[in-house]
């Protein structure tokens, strides 16, 4: 097998197509370090520094990234400028993959952990309902029987939303009126798909401010009810950030998990952006995986988040 084990044609297509924004801008400043250049040295390093910093990738996974690249001109001597490109992919791909973060499966559930439950949190606008509904989208390909649970009964607009995406893929949804219990919603839920035999329930949550006690308080209040039906639930608390606020998703995403105890990262709307590069720092920085990207509008354009093929995408 080649570098992309496992992981089809279409699907690297969709990758580069959505992360091209993000690639020409990280080129373009790219190509300003190393023009003229004969030979890798501090200056060119210094550059490397600012393109990474400004292209979002964070200023802690940055110093990383460039005491990597050092070691390597250390230790290999003479490094053509030419050939900067192809070490920042390389070192880039070793640190990622160096974090011992696990990458998931395609699509794939736990053994053993029928009905698999995931709370999803997120503040407002990161794409948290579209997320849900192309999740929804692909367990139900790969085979399982989905429900949706519209707790977040704050805006009637969320609840509407999620009652589309549960018509367009087609999987049942629990709701009730607006300015209901979130947890009581919740608990309808579980007790419905597990009445049914669920094999994922997939429940919103409401996306207040992040640093907003009250949220967190509820949050914990859905997930106590839930143990009431489920004993385990939930086995994933998905936060999703929206990948073109750049360093104010990193920022979201270390106020979250700082306030909840969340398992996994989706980061969407890369497509859209020039800053793809806060998915290195963010999968860098946290003990969290980063388990999807989203890269469209389309039902498949969320993907399951797999390093190497990621910085092989965004670096060429």
């Amino acid at each position: 097998m080649g570098i992309f084990n496992f992981f089809s044609t279409n699907k690297k297509e969709n990758l580069d197509k959505g992360l091209s924004k993000t690639k020409e801008n990280v080129f373009s400043k790219l190509t300003r370090v190393i023009a003229g250049k004969s030979k890798v040295d501090e200056n060119i390093l210094d550059e490397l520094e600012e393109v990474l910093i400004t292209s979002d990738v964070g200023v802690e996974t940055t110093l990383k990234i460039i005491a990597r690249i050092e070691k390597r001109i250390a230790r290999e001597k003479y490094i053509d400028s030419t050939e900067l490109t192809h070490i920042l992919r390389d070192e880039i791909a070793s640190l990622l993959i160096d974090n011992h973060t696990e990458e998931s499966a395609d699509f794939e559930l736990p053994e053993g952990q029928i009905p698999y439950v995931i709370m999803v949190v997120g503040v407002n606008g990161v794409g948290k309902t579209t997320t849900i509904g192309k999740l929804a989208h692909h367990f139900k390909k790969a085979g399982k029987k989905v429900y949706l649970g519209a707790a977040d009964t704050f805006r009637a607009a969320a609840v509407e939303q999620l009652t589309v995406w549960s018509e367009r893929v087609e999987v049942p949804i629990v709701k009730q009126k607006m300015g209901a219990d979130p947890a009581s919603v919740a608990y309808d839920t579980l007790s419905s798909a597990v009445a049914n035999n669920a094999d994922v329930i997939i429940v919103d949550t409401a996306g207040r401010l992040h640093n907003k006690t009250g949220l967190m308080n509820e949050l914990t209040k859905i997930k106590n009810v839930m143990k009431k039906v489920v004993p385990s639930a939930p086995q994933e608390v998905l936060l999703v950030l929206d990948g073109s606020t750049g360093q104010n998703a990193f920022e979201q995403a270390k106020q979250f998990t700082a306030a909840t105890e969340v398992t996994a990262l989706a980061i969407t709307k890369l497509d859209g952006t020039a800053k793809g590069g806060v998915v290195i720092g963010i999968s860098d920085q946290f003990n969290v995986p980063v388990k999807y990207i989203g890269l469209g509008e389309g039902l498949d354009d969320l993907q399951v988040f797999r390093k190497r093929e990621f910085v092989d995408s965004l670096f060429g």
